[in-house]
C-alpha cells in the first residue's frame, strides 16, 4: 500500500478529495509558519521593550485597530469575491512584514512603532486564519468537513510547529531583521497554492459569487450577528474564548520575562513553547480531534477546553507555582487549534455561505480583539490598578470558562435548530401555513357544521360531539332533530343520551310515526333510556303495537336491554318471539334478506345460544346486507366462537371493513389472541399482514406490548414494517402510552445489524456479478446471470425497506416529524439536501446509534460506481459463501428462495453443507429448492 493511500485510509480521505486537501494544508501551513516567524520577534521586542506591563494597552491597541480595520474590510467583502479578498491580505500583510524588517535594520523597531506591530501581528493572526476556514467552508460541505477538518487542520499546527522551531533556531544566528525577509518569502508562496485551489474547484468559486449576490444588503455585520442567535452565540464563544486565553498568556508571558532578559533569548524561548505546543496539539489534530469531534460532535467538543482550563485554574488556587501556568497554557495552546478550532469552525457550516461571508471574519476579527482589549482593561485594572496577580487573575479565569460553558450550551441548541431550519427549507414537505386550533374555534366550526353542513359532514361531527361532551353544544344538536335526513335524526336522538337534561321533547314521541325503522329504533332507545325504572312501561306499550316498524324496534330493543337485565327477557318471553321470527324465515325465504338481517341482529343482542347457527350462516351469505348484519351480530353476542370465520376472512378486501369492526367491537379482551396469531406460524402469511392494523386500532398499551412481540418475532418482513407503522401510528396518537426506549434501541441496533449484512451481501454480488461477466467465465451461463441480477435485486429492494423500518423505529424514540425530515431529505436526489440530513440525524442521535447508523447512512446515500464504495468493495473479504450462509440462516424467506435458486444453478459442491439443514425444512418451497440444489451440486465433484 502507497504512503497516500495509507494517509487516506488512516483519515478517511477519499480519492477525490486528497489534492485539494494537501492544497489546502499547504496554504495554512504557509499562512501559519509566517506568523510563528513575525510574532514570536514581534513579543519579544516588545517585551523587552516597552515591557510586560505594557501589554495590556497594547491589547486594547489591538482591539481599537480591529474595529476600524473591519469596517474597511466590510465594505471590500460586498465588492469582492473571497480569493480577491485573500490574495488582498496576503499582499498587504506581506508589505508590513518588510517594512518591519526594514525599521530592525534602521533600528527605528521602537516605542509606538511596537505597539503597532503588535496590533498588526495580531490581526494578521486572526484575519488570514478566518479568511482559510471561509474558504473551507465553501469547498466543503459538513460531512466532509468533520472528516477532513481535522486532517487540514495540522497543515496549520505543522506550520506553527515549523515557523516556531525555524524561529528558535535562526534567531539567535541571523537576528530577528533577517527572519522577515524569510517570512515575506514564505508568505508569497501562496499565491500560487491558491491557484491551485481555484483550478480544482472553479465551479465553487463561481457559486460563490452567486450565492453572494443576494446577501448584498444595507444591514451592517454586527447588526446581523444581533439579529441571529447562532451567530450571536458564535460570537459570544469565541470572544470568551480569546478573553480567558488572554488572561492565560498574559501569566505565561509574565513569568517568563521575569526569568530571561535578553530579548533573543526570550524569543528563542518563545519559539521553543509555542512548537512544543504546536507538536501536541498536532498529535491531538491527527490522531483525537475526528474521533472526538466526529463521535461526541461539537457541543462536547468546544466543552472540553473550558473544562480543563477550569480544572487547571482550581489546580492554581491549590498549587500557585509556574508550573500550573505553563499547563494551562499548553492545554489553551494545544487545544486551541486543534479540537476547539475544528468545532468551532463546524459551528458556521449550517449558516448560508453569504451571511458567514460577511460576519465570520468580523466575528474573528473583531470580536477576537475586542475581547484582546477587554482582557487589556481587565488586566489594567487588576494589575496596575488595584496591584493584583496571581490568584486574582486565575479567579477571573474560572468565572470565565464557566460563562463561556454556558454560550457553548446556547449555541449547541442553535446549531442543532439551523440544520433542522435548513432541512425543512430544503424539502418543502412540512404542511404550511399550519393553524393552531383552540376548542373554542373548533366548538364554532362544529355548530356552523350542524347549521349548514352536508348530512355525511354533520353525522361525523355528532360522533365527535359525544366525544367531546360539552353542554353548550345541547341547543344546536336539539335542532338537528327536524333535519330532512332520517340518518341525521337517528344519530341526534342517540347524541343526546348525553346532552339533555331528562325531559324528553314532545316532538320525539311524535317522530314514532316516522316510516323509518332506523328512526323509530333510535326513538324507542331513547325513551329507554328516559324511562329508568318504568322501562316495562316501553315493553308493555310498543313489543306488540299495530305499527311493524314500532314493534320490531321495541323487540330489538328488548333484546338489547335483556343482555343487563335477563328478568326482562323471561317476562316479555324474548325467547319465544325470536324463535317465532326464525320460523316465519324458514317459511318465508323469498322475504329473507332484511329480515333475516334484522333477525341475525336479535339473536346477536340476545346472546341465545340455540340461534347462533344462523350467524355462522350468515357470516357465509352472498348477500352484503346479511353478511354486515352477520358481522355485527358477532360481535354483539361476545362469544369467542365466531373469531376464527372472523379472522380467515380478514385478508378479503370486501368482508374486511365488517371483519375489522367485528373483530374491534370485541373491546381489548381479544389482544392476547391477535398477538398469538400474529407470532404463529401455522396462520396463514396474508392473515397474518392484516393484523398489526388491526392491534393499532385498539390503541392500548397492551396493544404497543402485542406490536413490539410481532416485529421482533416475524419472520416476514411486511409483517415486520406493519407492526413498526402501527407503533409510529400510536406514538403520534396517543401520547400516553409508553415505549421503552431501551427496547427500542435495541432493536434499531438489531435493524442495522441486519441492513449492514444485507449491504455487504449486495457487495458481494456486485464483486461476483462483475468478475464473472468480465473476468473469469465470459461464457457463464445465462440461467446463473438471470439468478444473480434477481437476487440482486430483491436484495436491493431489501435494503430499502430495512432503512425505512430502521428510521419507522427512530420515529419511537426522537421527534417524528424531524425523523421523517431526515429520512426525506436521505432518499432527496440532491445532495446538499442528503448531507444536511445525515449531519441533523447525527446531532439528534446518542453516541451507540450514531456509531452505528451513519455509517450505513452514508454508505447508502454514495453512488455504487462512485470511487468510494468501489475501494470499499475491493476490500470487502465477504465471501460469498459467507453471504449464503447468512441469509440461509435467517429469516427471509423470498431471500432464502433466491439463494436457493441461484446455487441450483451454479451446480457448486461447496455449498452442500448450506443444503442439509434444509432438507427436512418445514416450509415446502424451501426443502423442495433445498432438494434440488443438493442433487445437483455433487456433478461438479467428478470434474
Amino acid at each position: 500500500m502507497t504512503l497516500s493511500n495509507r494517509l487516506k485510509k488512516i483519515f478517511k480521505v477519499s480519492a477525490g478529495e486528497f489534492r485539494t486537501v494537501l492544497h489546502m494544508q499547504a496554504y495554512i501551513f504557509l499562512v501559519i509558519a509566517t506568523l510563528l516567524i513575525i510574532k514570536p520577534v514581534v513579543n519579544s521586542l516588545f517585551l523587552t521593550g516597552p515591557g510586560p506591563e505594557q501589554l495590556p494597552f497594547a491589547y486594547l491597541l489591538v482591539a481599537v485597530t480591529a474595529i476600524l480595520s473591519s469596517v474597511i474590510y466590510a465594505a471590500l467583502s460586498e465588492r469582492l469575491p473571497i480569493l480577491n479578498l485573500i490574495k488582498s491580505t496576503l499582499l498587504i500583510s506581506v508589505f508590513c512584514i518588510l517594512a518591519l524588517g526594514l525599521l530592525l535594520y534602521l533600528e527605528f523597531a521602537k516605542g509606538w512603532v511596537l505597539f503597532l506591530f503588535y496590533a498588526g501581528v495580531a490581526i494578521y493572526a486572526v484575519l488570514a486564519s478566518s479568511q482559510f476556514w471561509v474558504l473551507a467552508n465553501l469547498i466543503f460541505n459538513v460531512r466532509q468537513a468533520k472528516r477532513l477538518f481535522g486532517f487540514i487542520g495540522a497543515g496549520a499546527i505543522v506550520g506553527g510547529i515549523f515557523g516556531g522551531y525555524l524561529t528558535t533556531i535562526l534567531a539567535p544566528v541571523i537576528g530577528n531583521r533577517n527572519l522577515m525577509l524569510l517570512a515575506a518569502l514564505l508568505l508569497l508562496l501562496c499565491f500560487p497554492v491558491l491557484g491551485k485551489i481555484k483550478t480544482s474547484f472553479p465551479e465553487k468559486f463561481q457559486f460563490s459569487k452567486q450565492k453572494g449576490r443576494p446577501v448584498k444588503t444595507k444591514e451592517s455585520a454586527f447588526k446581523l450577528i444581533l439579529g441571529s442567535k447562532h451567530l450571536l452565540y458564535l460570537a459570544g464563544i469565541i470572544g470568551l474564548g480569546v478573553l480567558t486565553a488572554r488572561l492565560v498568556d498574559y501569566q505565561f508571558s509574565y513569568a517568563a520575562s521575569q526569568n530571561i532578559q535578553d530579548s533573543d533569548e526570550l524569543a528563542s524561548f518563545f519559539g521553543f513553547w509555542l512548537s512544543s505546543f504546536n507538536v501536541i496539539s498536532l498529535l491531538i489534530q491527527l490522531f483525537i480531534t475526528q474521533r472526538i469531534v466526529g463521535v461526541w460532535g461539537v457541543g462536547f467538543s468546544l466543552l472540553l477546553l473550558p473544562i480543563l482550563l477550569f480544572v487547571g485554574g482550581v489546580l492554581f488556587l491549590v498549587f500557585p507555582e509556574l508550573w500550573v501556568v505553563i499547563l494551562m497554557r499548553a492545554t489553551d495552546g494545544s487545544l486551541k487549534q486543534s479540537i476547539n478550532r475544528s468545532a468551532t469552525e463546524l459551528i458556521a457550516l449550517p449558516l448560508p455561505y453569504a451571511l458567514k461571508k460577511k460576519t465570520k471574519s468580523f466575528i474573528d476579527v473583531v470580536v477576537d480583539s475586542v475581547a484582546t482589549g477587554i482582557g487589556g482593561t481587565l488586566l489594567i485594572f487588576l494589575v496596575q490598578g488595584l496591584e493584583l496577580q496571581g490568584r486574582y487573575v486565575i479567579v477571573l479565569i474560572l468565572v470565565l470558562t464557566l460563562v463561556w460553558s454556558y454560550f457553548i450550551i446556547k449555541v449547541r441548541k442553535e446549531y442543532f435548530l439551523t440544520f433542522r431550519k435548513n432541512l425543512v427549507q430544503l424539502h418543502n414537505s412540512d404542511k404550511k401555513n399550519k393553524k393552531m386550533v383552540t376548542k373554542e374555534s373548533f366548538l364554532n366550526g362544529m355548530q356552523r357544521v350542524f347549521l349548514e353542513g352536508e348530512e355525511r359532514e354533520i353525522l361525523f361531527m355528532l360522533e365527535k360531539a359525544k366525544e367531546i361532551n360539552d353542554k353548550r353544544l345541547s341547543d344546536d344538536i336539539l335542532n338537528l332533530l327536524k333535519h330532512p335526513s332520517h340518518k341525521v335524526k337517528a344519530a341526534t336522538l342517540r347524541a343526546l343520551h348525553q346532552f339533555d337534561s331528562g325531559t324528553i321533547p314532545i316532538e320525539v314521541r311524535n317522530m314514532l310515526n316516522t316510516e323509518n325503522e332506523e328512526v323509530v329504533l333510535a326513538v324507542l332507545e331513547y325513551l329507554l333510556f328516559h324511562a329508568e325504572l318504568n322501562g316495562d312501561i316501553i315493553f308493555e306499550t310498543y313489543l306488540d303495537h299495530s305499527n311493524p316498524s314500532i314493534a320490531k324496534a321495541a323487540l330489538v330493543c328488548l333484546a338489547k336491554a335483556s343482555s343487563d337485565h335477563p328478568e326482562l327477557a323471561g317476562r316479555f318471553e324474548l325467547h319465544r318471539r325470536i324463535h317465532e321470527k326464525a320460523q316465519y324465515l324458514k317459511i318465508n325465504e323469498a322475504t329473507k334478506t332484511q329480515e333475516h338481517a334484522d333477525f341475525l341482529q336479535l339473536v346477536g343482542w340476545s346472546k341465545y345460544e340455540t340461534f347462533y347457527d344462523a350467524i355462522f350462516e350468515g357470516l357465509k351469505s352472498e348477500s352484503p346486507v346479511t353478511v354486515e348484519a352477520a358481522y355485527s351480530a358477532a360481535v354483539f353476542t361476545s362469544d369467542f366462537r365466531f373469531l376464527e370465520m372472523l379472522f380467515s376472512v380478514l385478508p378479503d378486501k370486501k368482508l374486511k371493513p365488517f371483519a375489522t369492526r367485528s373483530l374491534l367491537g370485541y373491546g381489548t379482551r381479544i389482544i392476547p389472541i391477535i398477538s398469538s396469531k400474529l407470532n404463529s406460524k401455522e396462520v396463514p402469511l396474508d392473515t397474518k399482514r392484516t393484523l398489526p392494523g388491526l392491534l393499532g386500532a385498539f390503541g392500548s398499551q397492551q396493544a404497543v406490548h402485542a406490536l413490539f412481540e410481532g416485529f421482533i418475532e416475524a419472520e416476514d418482513l411486511t409483517v415486520r414494517l406493519n407492526c413498526i407503522n402501527q407503533l409510529t401510528k400510536l406514538k403520534e396518537t396517543a401520547p400516553h402510552l409508553h415505549f421503552d426506549e431501551k427496547k427500542v434501541a435495541r432493536l434499531i441496533l438489531e435493524e442495522c445489524k441486519l441492513y449492514d449484512l444485507t449491504l455487504m451481501a449486495m457487495h458481494t454480488q456486485i464483486i461476483v456479478h462483475y468478475l464473472r461477466r468480465k473476468k473469469m467465465r465470459p461464457s457463464i451461463q445465462a440461467g446463473e446471470m438471470e439468478a444473480r441480477e434477481s437476487l440482486m435485486l430483491l436484495l436491493e429492494r431489501r435494503l430499502e425497506g430495512g432503512l425505512e423500518r430502521i428510521f419507522k423505529l427512530l420515529e419511537l424514540r426522537y421527534n417524528p416529524r424531524d425523523v421523517r425530515s431526515v429520512y426525506q431529505g436521505i432518499l432527496s436526489e440532491e445532495q446538499e439536501r442528503r448531507t444536511n440530513a445525515i449531519e441533523f440525524l447525527d446531532l439528534l442521535l446518542n453516541v451507540d446509534l450514531k456509531s452505528t447508523l451513519i455509517p450505513i447512512v452514508e454508505a447508502t446515500i454514495l453512488d455504487t460506481s462512485s470511487e468510494e464504495v468501489i475501494a470499499h468493495i475491493a476490500n470487502n473479504s465477504y465471501t460469498e459463501f459467507d453471504c449464503f450462509k447468512n441469509i440461509l440462516e435467517g429469516k427471509d424467506l423470498r431471500l432464502k428462495l433466491a439463494v436457493l435458486y441461484l446455487m441450483l444453478q451454479q451446480q457448486d459442491a461447496k455449498y452442500r453443507p448450506l443444503l442439509e439443514p434444509l432438507l427436512n425444512h418445514q416450509e415446502p418451497k424451501l426443502k423442495h429448492f433445498a432438494h434440488l440444489a443438493y442433487m445437483k451440486a455433487p456433478l461438479l465433484e467428478s470434474h
